[in-house]
C-alpha cells in the first residue's frame, strides 16, 4: 500500500506541535509566575511543569488511545495503549496525510496545557502533592471524554459541532474546572483586604508573547495540513487577539482612567482563547468581530461577575478562557463559512450569517454537556481527593509562601 504520508504537512505539523509545547513551557508557565506575588513564583512554575510531565506520561499510556482510538459515542478504546500498534507509515483516519505518532504527539500538547490552565484558578494555595493527585484523575476522567466527544468521532462530532481547535476541549473545560476548583479550595487568605498584586508583570508580557506565538500553531496546526486552512486560521487568530487586547484596554481607560498592562495582556489572551474554536472556519474580518466581543465579555466576566459572585477564582481562568471558549463557541455557529471549511466536505459547513441557524443550537449543545461534565466530574474528583490529601497548604504555609512550604526554595 502507498504511504499518504506527506512531506509539507508532516514539516509543519512537526513545528506546530513544538510551538503549542511552548506555549506550556514556558509561556504559560511565564505568564502565570508573573502574576503572583514573589513568595509563589517558583511554586507556579512548578506547577505548570507538572502538568505537562505528568500529562504527556498519562497521554502516552492510555489517554490518547481513549480519545482517538474507537468510534464509541462516549469513549474510545485501548487499541492503541503505550502507542501499540503504531508503525513507522502508520496514520490516523483522523490525520491521513501526517504520521500517526506526529498526530499523537500533536494532541498530547493540547492535552497537558489544559490541565496547566486549570492550575491557575488556584495558585497561591493548592497543595503540591493535591495537584499531583488532580493531574492523574482529572485528565483522563475529564478531558479525554470532552475530547473524545468533540474530536474522537463522539457523539458531538457527529452531531455536527464545530470546534476547530479548542473552544470546548480546552478553554471551556479548564475554565469551568478552575471555577470549580477555586469554589472547593476557598479563597486566599486576605483576598479583598490585603495587597495580592503581581509580583513581575514583564514576566507575564514574555509569557503572553510566547502564548500568542504558540497559538499560531495551536490554531494553524489544527488544520492537520500545510495549506490556506492552517494559514486562515493563523490570520484570524492574530487579529482577534489585536482587538481583544484594544478592547480591554479601551474599556478599562473609560472606566478606570488608565490603560494597565496587565489588561492589555488579558484582552489578547482573551481574544486568543475566544477566536480558538472559530478560527479554521471563519474569515479574517471575522476574527475581529469576535475580538471586540471577547474583550469586552470577557472584561465583564473578570471585573463585574466575579465581583458579583464574589469567587477567587487567582488568575482569571474562568473570566478569560471559560467565557471565552463559550463565547467563542457559540459565536463559531453564527460566522461559520463555508469558503473557509470546504475541506471538510463538498459543500463546506455554514452558520447562522450563511443561512444555518440550526448550527447555533448544535453550539450550545456542545457548550452545555463541556460545562456539565466538566463541573461535575471535577467537583466530585476534588472531594474525593480531598478523603485522602489535604487539598490547600496551612494558614502559616500560605504566609510563608509555597516556594518555601512546598518546595524548599525561594528566589532571592
Amino acid at each position: 500500500m502507498t504511504s499518504t504520508i506527506d512531506a509539507a504537512d508532516t514539516a509543519w505539523m512537526i513545528s506546530a506541535t513544538a510551538l503549542v509545547l511552548m506555549m506550556s513551557l514556558p509561556g504559560l508557565a511565564l505568564f502565570y509566575c508573573g502574576m503572583v506575588r514573589k513568595k509563589n513564583v517558583l511554586a507556579t512554575m512548578a506547577q505548570t511543569l507538572l502538568c505537562v510531565c505528568v500529562g504527556s506520561l498519562l497521554w502516552a499510556a492510555f489517554c490518547y488511545s481513549l480519545t482517538f482510538v474507537g468510534e464509541g459515542a462516549f469513549i474510545g478504546t485501548l487499541g492503541r495503549a503505550f502507542f501499540s500498534n503504531i508503525g513507522m507509515a502508520t496514520t490516523s483516519p483522523l490525520a491521513a496525510t501526517i504520521p500517526e505518532i506526529l498526530f499523537a504527539a500533536y494532541q498530547m500538547t493540547f492535552a497537558v496545557i489544559t490541565v496547566a490552565l486549570v492550575a491557575g484558578s488556584v495558585v497561591d494555595r493548592m497543595r503540591f502533592a493535591a495537584l499531583l493527585c488532580f493531574a492523574v484523575l482529572w485528565l483522563p476522567v475529564v478531558y479525554v471524554p470532552i475530547a473524545h466527544w468533540v474530536w474522537g468521532n463522539g457523539w458531538l462530532m457527529n452531531l455536527g459541532m464545530l470546534d476547530f481547535a479548542g473552544g470546548t476541549v480546552v478553554h471551556l473545560n479548564a475554565g469551568v474546572a478552575g471555577l470549580v476548583a477555586a469554589c472547593v479550595i476557598g479563597k486566599r487568605h486576605g483576598y479583598g483586604s490585603e495587597n495580592l498584586s503581581p509580583h513581575d508583570l514583564s514576566l507575564a508580557v514574555i509569557g503572553t508573547g510566547l502564548l500568542w506565538v504558540g497559538w499560531f500553531g495551536f490554531n494553524g496546526g489544527s488544520a492537520l495540513a500545510a495549506g490556506s486552512r492552517a494559514a486562515f486560521a493563523i490570520m484570524a487568530t492574530h487579529l482577534s487577539a489585536c482587538a481583544g487586547a484594544v478592547t480591554w484596554m479601551a474599556l478599562e481607560w473609560w472606566t478606570r482612567g488608565k490603560p494597565s498592562v496587565l489588561g492589555m495582556i488579558s484582552g489578547a489572551v482573551a481574544g486568543l482563547g475566544t477566536i480558538t474554536p472559530a478560527s479554521g472556519f471563519v474569515l479574517p474580518w471575522h476574527g475581529i468581530v469576535i475580538g471586540v466581543i471577547a474583550g469586552a465579555v470577557c472584561f465583564w466576566a473578570c471585573t463585574k461577575l466575579k465581583l458579583a459572585l464574589r469567587y477567587d477564582d487567582s488568575l482569571d481562568v474562568f473570566g478569560v478562557h471559560g467565557v471565552g471558549g463559550a463565547v467563542g463557541t457559540l459565536l463559531t455557529g453564527v460566522f461559520a463559512t463555508a469558503s473557509v471549511s470546504a475541506s471538510v466536505g463538498a459543500a463546506g459547513i455554514s452558520g447562522l450569517i450563511e443561512g444555518r441557524p440550526v448550527q447555533v443550537l448544535i453550539q450550545l449543545c456542545g457548550i452545555a454537556a463541556t460545562i456539565v461534565w466538566s463541573g461535575v466530574a471535577t467537583f466530585v474528583l476534588l472531594k474525593l481527593i480531598g478523603l485522602f490529601v489535604p487539598l490547600r497548604v496551612s494558614k502559616e504555609s500560605e504566609f510563608e509562601g509555597l516556594d518555601l512550604s512546598q518546595h524548599g526554595e525561594a528566589l532571592q
